[in-house]
């Protein structure tokens, strides 16, 4: 039965990875506008008797260096050093998955329950945020644009990921319980 669900992850990851690279999300992502870079704060023009202060040699040095960088730089030196939510889900999702199924290749090959358990919360949990995932990205994309269905998935790719995922967590709950260790 341990086998059985290792194919049957194993077929799921792949229906997994074909829905990501066949969906609208990386496009609608690259599409999106990147963030302008920040103009300088114009200042008032000072009294004539008040000098404004010249800026030291490094600032200007920066200055002259950071002219020529790219739009994609600057927005990247703008960026939050902490990652959105949509991308820590995009990265935990897969990455989740993954682990998950090389804990239960290790289960399938001693039948450690340790190992299946963890195999199966690792399951339960890819699911929890792989839902998650596609349920916010579809209400993003109907907020944006309200006339719109939501992201463009592989509809029957997505029906079999998540059914496929569903049949997975159950029978490695199942395997987990009825093989010993």
């Amino acid at each position: 039965m341990a086998i059985v669900v290792l194919v049957l992850w194993a077929f799921t990851a792949g229906a997994g990875f074909y829905v990501l690279a066949t969906s609208s999300l990386g496009r609608a992502r690259a599409a999106a506008p990147a963030t302008p870079s920040p103009q300088p704060a114009t200042v008032p023009a000072a009294p004539a008797s008040v000098s404004p202060a010249a800026p030291s040699r490094r600032e200007a040095r920066r200055a002259a260096r950071e002219r020529w960088d790219p739009p994609s730089l600057v927005a990247a030196k703008h960026a939050p050093v902490l990652p959105s939510g949509r991308s820590l889900v995009e990265f935990a999702h897969p990455a989740a998955g993954i682990t998950g199924l090389a804990f239960w290749l290790g289960f399938s090959l001693v039948h450690n329950r340790a190992l299946g358990w963890i195999g199966f919360g690792l399951a339960a949990a890819t699911a929890c945020v792989g839902l998650g995932w596609f349920m916010v990205n579809t209400r993003a994309a109907r907020r944006a644009d309200p006339g719109r269905p939501g992201p463009s998935f592989a509809g029957r790719m997505v029906a079999l990921h998540g059914s496929g995922a569903a049949v997975t967590v159950a029978l490695a709950a199942l395997a987990a319980l009825v093989l010993h260790g």
